[in-house]
């Protein structure tokens, strides 16, 4: 097949889309795919096109890069934008600016619309060997993936089965201009030490090496998906039931979690923490086996880079975000036949009309006594222990008090002196997600 039968072909699924969008850095691969993309478009139906530059600043060299990226859309006829970024120092240049890369065209993909990236198989075999020298598994050596999401849209790779050296013959027979990044030949960085100094070699010894590392990658990918298939069946088992279905937290119900074996433990577990955090490497999950080693009546908590796994009762609970930072009240209550909105935890109501008083809203600060009907005064605390709430939400859970007097704990019916329907809307978990 032709270079641009082949990626008609990769991006046939992608035809629905409304827009497709092309990281553009000027650079011999992104003018190859742009150039593609343009004679594509002038015989057959495509989405739009657009274009998109970063420019990190970190190289005088950059400073000329935007224009010759506008010359060459204008002669495509190719909408184009640049965008200027700061990159945060770091321990890696490389990674700063990649991820400062990736941030900021995520926030300006529209909704469905399909981000082309010119990554290619070279690239694809440099970056399973990279990982294998940082001791990766089955999902980092699955390399760069063909297709993810992004943001609102979606990320495509649609080259990854094209060498370096196909590109550039392609782009020298068609007289192509790009640009050339001085920093690409810089032995510090460590991609750059393994395109000029290993995979020549290995190509020397194995001149099939790039192809059989991309395949390699590629028998990861399957790998994985088998392994994220286990994890889906294991994770079925673990649904929390709906006791808490008021509560906006992704759990997991922990006997079901235990009773398998540690690695498929640790599957589980990967499988469900990606979509909330970084994953912790191999020699981290001892946070993991300390949590569930922890007493019965203990509250352990196994913190990782994006917010905290806590283990109460017969669950665990992913926080992060607001779940982790403190509330602030008292809240008076002006109005209480309307909805308040409370600061950092979500909105409460009281159904019906509310007699006229002084109302606010509390927070635990210990020493709290409620009046149970038939049952008389009580303690606080141990009535939310007789219920079962989870103690992390204890210090963030409304209380509603009456002209100075507790009347009811938000979404607790059996926990009111009044009969109020007192209902608390929890501010959801940053995630967006739960089982």
């Amino acid at each position: 097949m032709s270079l641009e039968a082949r990626l008609s072909s990769a991006l046939s699924c992608a035809r629905h889309a409304p827009r497709w969008c092309v990281a553009f850095s000027g650079g011999l691969d992104s003018t190859v795919l742009l150039q593609l993309l343009a004679d594509l478009a002038r015989r057959e139906a495509l989405p739009p096109l657009r274009a998109i530059h970063v420019h990190h600043g970190l190289q005088s060299a950059a400073d000329a890069w935007p224009e010759h990226c506008r010359r060459v859309c204008t002669a495509l006829g190719i909408p184009l934008e640049v965008v200027r970024v700061q990159v945060e120092a770091g321990r890696s240049l490389e990674q700063a600016a990649r991820q400062a890369r990736y941030t900021a065209i995520e926030m300006r993909l529209e909704e469905g619309e399909v981000l082309l990236t010119a990554q290619h198989r070279d690239d694809q075999a440099e970056t399973l060997l990279f990982r294998l020298l940082r001791g990766a598994g089955v999902r980092g050596l699955a390399a760069m993936p063909a297709r993810r999401r992004l943001g609102r849209g979606w990320l495509m790779r649609p080259l990854l089965d094209v060498s370096r050296g196909e590109l550039e013959a392609h782009a020298r027979r068609l007289g192509l201009a790009w640009v050339e990044d001085p920093s690409n030949d810089s032995l510090d960085f460590s991609r750059n030490y393994l395109r000029h100094q290993v995979m020549p070699l290995l190509a020397q010894r194995w001149p099939q090496s790039v192809t059989t590392l991309a395949r390699t990658a590629a028998h990861m990918t399957e790998a994985q998906r088998l392994l994220d298939e286990l994890a889906e069946m294991d994770l079925a088992m673990m649904a929390p039931p709906a006791a808490y279905a008021w509560l906006p937290v992704p759990s997991l119900m922990l006997g079901p979690m235990l009773s398998l074996s540690p690695a498929r433990q640790r599957n589980a577990l990967r499988h469900w923490l990606a979509s909330f955090t970084a994953l912790p490497d191999s020699e981290h999950w001892q946070g993991w086996e300390s949590l569930c080693s922890a007493a019965v009546d203990a509250t352990p908590v196994w913190r990782l880079a994006a917010g905290e796994l806590h283990r109460c009762g017969d669950r665990l609970w992913w926080l992060s975000g607001c779940w982790l930072r403190p509330v602030v009240g008292p809240v008076f209550w002006h109005d209480p036949n309307q909805s308040l909105q409370l600061p950092d935890n979500g909105s409460v109501r009281i159904a019906g009309v509310a007699a006229p008083a002084r109302y606010e809203v509390r927070y635990r600060q210990g020493g709290e006594v409620l009046q149970v009907p038939g049952r008389g005064s009580r303690d606080l605390k141990r009535l939310l222990n007789e219920v079962g709430v989870p103690r992390f939400v204890r210090a963030r859970l409304p209380l509603l008090y009456v002209d100075g007097q507790l009347v009811g704990v938000a979404n607790l019916p059996g926990l009111r002196a009044r009969p109020l329907a007192f209902d608390w809307q929890p501010p959801p978990d940053d995630a967006g997600l739960s089982w």
